[in-house]
């Protein structure tokens, strides 16, 4: 079986970007691990407003930046088809959108970069929140999977241990 990986892309003028990249990496390999999808791949795409602005304009036909994109390789009818199964597909996340909505919920702005992924990690899993049952199911495995990043409460990537996955 593949390792598993995680390609961490930076675009744009955001600095803290750069800087926060080896931490989204962490981020990213300790979700994934709590999934159980070693052997998988996830691209990560850290930029500024200006990239998503753009990203956003093109994917979704809306003019400006979001927080977070995702983009699941296999996704829809006619989706792309790949002789690798084992690739999951890219997160997008905007560093200064993350940073000015953490201001304004009062925590760090690496906590709502890391929901941020982990929200993104499901969407590309093919969860999603579009009724109030489906929003409840995906908040709750946001919280998990951030759990699992901020290795707050149980730890959930312990060699040997036993426990249900959060999918």
């Amino acid at each position: 079986m593949r390792a598993m990986s995680v390609r961490i892309r930076v675009d744009g003028r955001s600095n803290a970007a750069r800087t926060g990249r080896s931490l989204v990496l962490r981020y990213a390999t300790r979700m994934m691990r709590a999934l159980e999808l070693d052997g998988h791949e996830l691209s990560i795409l850290l930029c500024d407003d200006a990239v998503m602005r753009k990203l956003n304009r093109e994917y979704r036909d809306i003019d400006r930046p979001t927080d977070v994109l995702a983009f699941a390789m296999r996704e829809g009818p006619g989706s792309f088809v790949s002789a690798r199964d084992d690739l999951l597909g890219d997160v997008a996340i905007s560093w200064p959108t993350a940073v000015r909505q953490a201001r304004d919920h009062g925590w760090a702005p690496e906590q709502e970069v890391c929901m941020l992924l982990a929200h993104g990690l499901l969407h590309v899993l093919g969860f999603d929140h579009v009724t109030r049952a489906e929003d409840r199911r995906m908040r709750a495995r946001t919280d998990l999977l951030m759990m699992a990043a901020l290795r707050v409460g149980r730890p959930v990537d312990k060699p040997g241990s036993r426990r249900a996955p959060l999918t």
